[in-house]
């Protein structure tokens, strides 16, 4: 495995801190193995949509959690009541903790499950403040002299 120094970043870039830990963070995140597996979906230019395949648990055993930058989504399976014997079990039974890291702006409006499929929608929502804004040009009031 590799492993990036990001310092120079930092001693050159201003403002950019935040950019450079998000990579970090994606660089050196092991958590992450794959299960469950996911789906991102763009369903317009600000909204997405995460879909998480998590067959056999139900709405008791996930837990979502936004927190700040960050979406967490947890699956916690109880423990059977009686021991099964499988030929084979190909179905995974194990609990899981996916994390997500949300852009600037973007907030959770909802999650529901459906056929083992869990949707998480999300929006992105941009202050009027900081949306782009058309500036008038007036005249400089040296030629009115």
């Amino acid at each position: 495995m590799r492993n990036y120094d990001l310092t120079p970043l930092y001693r050159s870039a201003i403002g950019f801190d935040r950019l450079a830990q998000l990579a970090e963070h994606a660089a050196s995140n092991k958590s992450n193995t794959g299960y469950p597996p996911y789906n991102i979906e763009l369903l317009s230019e600000n909204r997405y949509r995460i879909t998480m395949a998590v067959a056999g648990f139900s709405m008791d055993e996930l837990d979502i959690t936004s927190d700040g930058d960050k979406l967490v989504v947890k699956g916690t399976k109880a423990a059977q009541e009686t021991e099964r014997k499988y030929l084979y079990q190909g179905i995974a039974e194990r609990g899981f903790e996916r994390t997500f890291e949300l852009a600037d702006y973007v907030t959770v409006i909802g999650a529901d499950l459906e056929n083992g499929l869990l949707n998480v929608d999300l929006k992105r929502e941009i202050p009027e403040a900081l949306k782009p804004r058309k500036i008038e040009i007036s005249r400089s009031k040296l030629l009115d002299n």
